[in-house]
């Protein structure tokens, strides 16, 4: 039966909010970006169109450096995958079994999620504080004075130093999406499983973990592409430093925009993040369904 018109516009009329919010927040503030790339603007006067010399010069410049900006931000992606997934994996597995006081964990693991990245990287400050920081204080205690360092004051070691608190801070958030994902298997399958021998590791591998597929793909949809975006709490820590040692691609883009005024290099860099995630969530899309074809 055909709908009235009726029908229609009273669809339209109750999703223009939702669409108006959409616009307005996401595509509109994306095609902007996308207009600034091709000009040279200090936010002042008048903007200059210049093609695509801004993107030029973004791989070319030694004095931008994007490349040692993507280097880090793709390290990050590979420690989000193969080390903070596979243990909130884990988690989720152990919890999902059943243990003594198993809502409380899941409070304590979510919680950082919901701490305030600035709060949290005040935390890690005092944590890596080389005179009264946690850290140094623990080794020396132990006897391991010669292990002490500044770290996030030095370039060997501010890199993973600041890696390990933005790791640190997800593994609860995806641990809750796998442990509903696993809290939502089919029963009756884990224990045909059981009844047929199989041991609570070969269940979790063979019937859990390729049931929860759909969540473990938007987990590392969201790792990948949370990692060439991260910024708060690199910016806290380090802000980019030293010597650039931290540098990531959007804290290249505020020191773009705020410091040196260059606002077409920053919307350059914005744009280009863009294209890296929406690449990127399409890949891990096709790689997990070539998995299952499989």
């Amino acid at each position: 039966m055909k709908r009235p018109f009726s029908y229609k516009l009273n669809i339209f009329i109750f999703l223009l909010p939702a669409l108006a919010l959409f616009v307005g927040v996401l595509i509109a503030p994306i095609i902007v970006s996308t207009y600034y790339s091709f000009h040279n603007w200090n936010g002042l006067t008048t903007p200059e169109f210049i093609g695509f010399k801004n993107y030029v010069e973004l791989f070319t410049s030694k004095s931008i450096n994007i490349t040692r900006a993507l280097k880090n931000a793709m390290l990050l992606a590979v420690f989000s995958c193969f080390i903070q997934l596979p243990f909130a994996l884990w988690l989720a597995l152990r919890l999902a079994r059943g243990v003594k006081g198993g809502r409380f964990f899941l409070s304590v693991f979510f919680m950082p999620v919901l701490i305030s990245t600035v709060v949290i990287g005040q935390l890690w400050l005092k944590i890596y504080n080389p005179d009264y920081g946690v850290l140094n204080l623990l080794l020396r205690s132990l006897g391991l004075e010669k292990w002490t360092r500044v770290w996030l004051g030095s370039k060997d070691t501010a890199l993973g130093a600041a890696f390990v608190p933005i790791l640190w801070q997800y593994v609860g958030y995806h641990m809750l999406l796998m442990f509903a994902g696993i809290k939502g298997v089919p029963p009756e399958l884990s224990e045909a499983a059981m009844l047929d021998g199989c041991t609570p590791g070969q269940v979790s591998r063979y019937i859990v973990i390729p049931y929860i597929r759909p969540i473990l793909r938007v987990s590392v949809i969201f790792a990948v592409t949370g990692s060439l975006k991260s910024f708060d709490l690199i910016y806290v820590l380090t802000n980019g430093g030293p010597n650039h040692a931290t540098e990531v691609p959007s804290t290249l883009m505020i020191n773009m925009l705020f410091l040196r005024n260059r606002y077409g290099m920053g919307s350059t860099i914005a744009v280009m993040l863009i294209v890296l995630c929406f690449v990127f969530a399409l890949l891990i899309n096709m790689a997990f369904k070539e998995e299952k074809g499989r």
